[in-house]
């Protein structure tokens, strides 16, 4: 499970990357929990919460990058 500081720590792009993996993950597990394959019902959760975080920190981003274009005007 990751954390807000490490998703602190990347990039932008990285950010995106690491969304697109999440989003790709949380539907494998759809997937298989539809045709009754499921394992773990507790990734469900994970999954669901590192997205959560991850679109937090890209948003607190997004609003830093706002904020010091700001200033310079």
């Amino acid at each position: 499970m990751s954390t807000a500081k490490e998703f602190r720590a990347k990039s932008a792009a990285d950010l995106q990357k690491e969304l697109l993996e999440l989003r790709r993950e949380q539907f494998n597990l759809r997937m298989a929990r539809a045709t009754g394959q499921t394992a773990k019902p507790d990734q469900f959760t994970k999954v669901r919460r590192n997205i959560a975080r991850l679109k937090m920190v890209a948003a607190e981003q997004r609003r830093g990058q706002a904020q010091n274009s700001g200033k310079g005007k």
